[in-house]
This record gives C-alpha cells, structure tokens and sequence, in this order.
C-alpha cells in the first residue's frame, strides 16, 4: 500500500510513505543541487594521474565549508569523508585514501551536500587521462541509461518505467545492471522513500505524482550485475573483476515532466560530452 503526503507533515522515513513538496522544497532543492554540482565542477582538475583520491575528498570538504554547507556522508553510519571514491571495479561507496590515481582510471565521485537543510545528491564519472574504448563505451551506456531513466520521469508514469528503460539500454548492449543498490527519495532526509530501482517492469511500483523529488542512480557492469562487499563494510566492487560506472541526478517530478536539481553550471556532468565540446 503506497500512500502520499504532504513533505512538511513527514519528520522521518516511513515505509510505503511518498512525501509530496511544494514549491519550497523544489527552492531548497535547487540551491542544494546546484551547490553540489558546482562543487563536482571543482573537484574536475583535481582527477588527474598521480592525485590520490583523498585530495579529491579535501577540495570537496573545503567547497562545502567555504559555501555553508555540510557533506552528508560524514559520520552518517560511521563513514569519515566527504564523498565517495569509485575506481575501475568498484561499483560504489569506495573510501578516498592516499593511493594515487593512475593513466586509464575511471573515477566515479559520489557527493552530497547539505544546505539550509536540503540535500542535493549527484555523482558524475572522472575519466584520469587517456582511457580505453570498453571504459569509454561503459560510460556512454550509463549515461544514455540515466538520460532515458530521467525521460520516463514524469506524471502518471511509474518506478517501474524508470528502472525498465534504464535496464533497456544497458542490455541492448550486453551490460547489466547492479540490483544491489537504488535510487531513493530525498529532501530534508538523505534518503526518504520511494525506492528507485533501475530495473523493472514498465507499469510497476509506485505512480509518479508532481511534489516527488529522488535520485536516479544507474550503476552499469561491463560484466555481470553481481557485486560483493569489501572487509572495510563500504565498498562495493563487481565480482567478476569487471569495470562499473555510474552517474546519478536528484530531480523533482513537475505537472509536465520532472526537474533536474543537479545539472552542472559548467556543462561538466558528462566527461566524454565535455572532452568533445
């Protein structure tokens, strides 16, 4: 049973609860979104052969603090940094550390800034230098998958049509999707309901209703969609060694469509759209 409510009548996550927001949640939401992005912006020379990732995780503190705001993920659940440092096989969560990045990486950057309450979610690829055409290739499926999720982002359609027409595009061309980690609600909580997923059936979950606001997500396994967890309890890697993308927007569901909060101020979201510019 999904039920639907008003956002400043929610303090905190409950099942099957979607909150709606007005107009000053898609505000706050603007502000935050934007604030991260600008900050993903700013990080883009730092991801060069030879940084190691918790220089990465430095200017993405010192951005936050000298524009008032608070990276979400420090301290939530025991984490200690400021972003998340994906490299290669890791699918997600990976921990900024000293080891220097190399000629060929492929980066993702998981940031979430909090301002004036509101929590603006996105993660973009990084590639370091010169890399190979399968990494090439893994990144372009993955953005196509999150450019076709967003389009299914819309009034009276469902959660399910996001997460098919994302799974559509990445095994069209042989890649899967990782089933372990989705897309979620967000605003004035981190993570809120409703789940996204990005696999499904067209028609299934929750309908979409303006006043929504969530992250769409997609992680894309060259490989298989298995992952598995390390020792250190965050980072996840593709058990097949294979390499892993992603790239995530926070939107706002619109009468007419939906909003996306995260867009990037210098046109840097897509690194392969941007080297091409």
């Amino acid at each position: 049973m999904i039920t639907y409510v008003d956002a400043t009548a929610k303090a905190r996550r409950t099942a099957g609860v979607i909150p709606l927001h007005g107009s000053e949640g898609f505000e706050g939401m603007r502000r935050a979104g934007t604030l991260t992005a600008r900050a993903l912006d700013e990080i883009t020379p730092f991801v060069e052969a030879g940084v190691p990732t918790s220089t990465i995780d430095r200017v993405a503190y010192e951005f936050a603090r000298d524009h008032g705001a608070v990276p979400a993920t420090i301290f939530y659940k025991g984490y200690r940094h400021s972003v998340c440092t994906s490299i290669n096989h890791v699918v997600c969560h990976g921990i900024p550390d000293e080891r220097p990045l190399r000629e060929g990486d492929i980066v993702n950057v998981d940031l979430t800034l909090v301002l004036d309450g509101w929590h603006g979610d996105s993660s973009r690829m990084y590639p370091v230098g010169e890399i190979s055409r399968k990494a090439e290739r893994l990144i372009e499926v993955t953005y196509a998958g999150l450019e076709a999720g967003i389009a299914a982002a819309r009034p009276g359609n469902t959660t399910g049509d996001i997460g098919a027409a994302i799974q559509a595009v990445a095994e069209a061309e042989r890649m899967s999707v990782v089933r372990d980690f989705v897309g979620h609600g967000l605003g004035r909580l981190f993570h809120d309901e409703p789940n996204i997923l990005h696999f499904g059936t067209p028609g299934s979950g929750a309908e979409l209703k303006p006043g929504m606001i969530f992250t769409i997500e997609p992680m894309i396994n060259l490989g298989r969609p298995h992952v598995k967890i390390l020792s250190d309890g965050w980072t996840a890697v593709t058990r097949d060694r294979t390499l892993s993308a992603q790239c995530e927007h926070s939107i706002g569901i619109t009468e007419t469509g939906c909003e996306i909060f995260t867009l990037s101020p210098a046109g840097l979201f897509n690194p392969l759209a941007s080297r091409s510019a």
